[in-house]
Formats: C-alpha cells, structure tokens, sequence
C-alpha cells in the first residue's frame, strides 16, 4: 500500500512539471511564430497583435493584461513599433517577471540588421518615422534567424531544465532555413531588379533581401493618408517607370490602391508582412512563400 502511494505522488508530480511550461507572451504573430519554432511543444505561445492588425495601433483589451500577468518571457519587435500601447499594459500586468530590464523581457531588434536609421532630427512633421530605425525587420530571414537564437538563449536562460530541447528545436529550424533561403533566393531571381510602389514603409528588408525597387508610397509619410495632389504625382511615376505592382498590407484600405492601379495598369497585391496577415501565411515559412509567389505571379 505504501509503495503504491509513493508511486502515486511520483505520477502527480511528474503530471504537474509537464503542466509547467515557459509562457511566452509575444507582441506580433511574427515573434511567437519564431518562439514556437524554439519551444515546441515546451511552450505556451500566444499573440497580442493578429498578422492582419496594423502592429502601430493595437487597441488595448483586458484579455491582454491577463495573457501579460501570467507570462514568463514577453517578446516585443522594439524599435518603438509598440510604444503607443505595450508599455502601460506591462505596468499594469504588476508581473514582475516581464519588466524592462529584466531576464524575461526580450527585445527582439538586438543583433539584428535595422535600415532607415534616421540620421537627423525626427519630427511629427515626417509622419510616423521610427526614430531608431525601420521595425519591419523580421522580414529579412537571416533577421528571422538571430531572432530565433535570441529566443532559444533567453528560454534557456528562464528554464535550464530544458535547455536540451530548445537548442534542438533552434538547430531544426535553422537546417530548415537553410534549405528554404536558397529556394526562395532561386524564386526572386525571377522578378530581381522589378519597380514597385508598397502602401506603407513595412518592406525595406524584405526588398534589400530578394532585389526589388521601391520607387514610391502610396502615403506621402508613414502613417499619413494619401491625398489628391500627392496620388496623381506617384500615378505619374508609376507610368514614368513602369511600375507593375502596387505591394499592399492586408489592414489598408484598397481604394486608393485600385484607383491608381486602374490609372496605371498595374497590379495590387495584399502582400503579408506578418504571419496571419493572410490565411496561407501560417507560419515564418509560409510566410515567404506566399509573399514570393505572389509576385512570381504578377512579375516574372
């Protein structure tokens, strides 16, 4: 009787360490997508912002204050993308664990490669430029792998006894990546060099990386609505330099887009600049995929 209650409590104890996995708690469906690729199924994963919400402007919920209270490791993009909202929603989770400064708090934009790091004064005059640089930059896959080490190193950090399993969930992704990245490379040679105009400034790893030519904005300024005088100048452009497409994020209105695109011949395409943005882009992979297709389609 007595050896059976001691190996009842063995199985209750054992039942309640697997219960106790790390809880992440990311800011974009981009930065869990990576986490889960680390933890696996060591990790509870949840998102505050959809792949199709504009990540500048999140509309704080208390269903967010209770994801953040009960969170091990927070991951955020940085670079100022969410200051208009996280900030007063880690305060107000009172978790001591995800705090600035300490070990489970991760900005994720360290050691990554940041473009349009604005070298003068930033004023509102300029719209929403990011005064420490372009926070789209999970959309360049060799960000996406140093971000990905960055979590393994964290997690490690937070539960050692799992240390075994998140170098080997982070060594399975970077084979996978190392695989995905030539064939993605091998898919934008097709359209290298193309002209295109995107709605939003989201796009500038992504174009550094797979050779595309932005050569203008649907909005005058980061977060400024298009207006009249501004639509016929880049209408004029656009048929200066024959653009084809127009790259659109799936939270914008497409009025203006489709008007332009009539005028000029062009295509729109919803192009994804985050996981979930579309339903096909179900993860960081497909993510690319989809993206990289799409303009094989309207470019090659």
């Amino acid at each position: 009787m007595r050896n059976t209650f001691w190996s009842l409590i063995a199985v209750l104890s054992l039942t309640g360490a697997a219960q106790a996995k790390l809880r992440v708690v990311a800011t974009t469906q981009d930065l869990a997508a990576l986490a889960r690729e680390v933890g696996g199924d060591q990790v509870e994963v949840d998102a505050i912002a959809k792949g199709y919400q504009d990540p500048h402007f999140v509309e704080a919920k208390p269903s967010f204050l209770i994801q953040l209270s009960k969170a091990d490791l927070l991951l955020l993009v940085g670079l100022d993308l969410e200051s208009g909202w996280l900030p007063g929603l880690i305060t107000q989770s009172r978790n001591s664990r995800i705090q600035v400064g300490v070990p489970g708090y991760l900005d994720a934009s360290r050691g990554v490669e940041i473009l349009e790091r604005p070298s003068g004064t930033v004023t509102r005059a300029m719209g929403d430029v990011h005064p420490l640089g372009n926070p789209h930059y999970w959309l360049d896959p060799e960000n996406g792998r140093a971000i990905a080490r960055h979590i393994a190193e964290r997690m490690t950090h937070l539960d050692p006894d799992r240390a075994a399993h998140y170098r080997a969930g982070l060594a399975d992704f970077e084979h996978r990546l190392d695989a995905a990245v030539p064939r993605w490379m091998d898919k934008a040679r097709s359209f290298a060099g193309a002209k295109v105009v995107t709605y939003h400034n989201s796009w500038p790893n992504f174009v550094k990386r797979f050779g595309l030519d932005v050569i203008g904005y649907v909005e005058p300024r980061p977060g400024i609505p298009p207006s009249p005088a501004h639509t016929l100048s880049l209408i004029n452009s656009m048929k200066s330099n024959a653009v084809r497409a127009i790259l659109v994020e799936p939270y914008f209105d497409l009025k203006t887009p489709d008007a332009i695109a009539r005028a000029t011949g062009a295509q729109v395409l919803v192009l994804s600049p985050s996981v979930g943005g579309v339903k096909q882009a179900t993860d960081y992979f497909a993510l690319f995929d989809y993206n990289l297709d799409l303009l094989i389609r309207a470019l090659s």
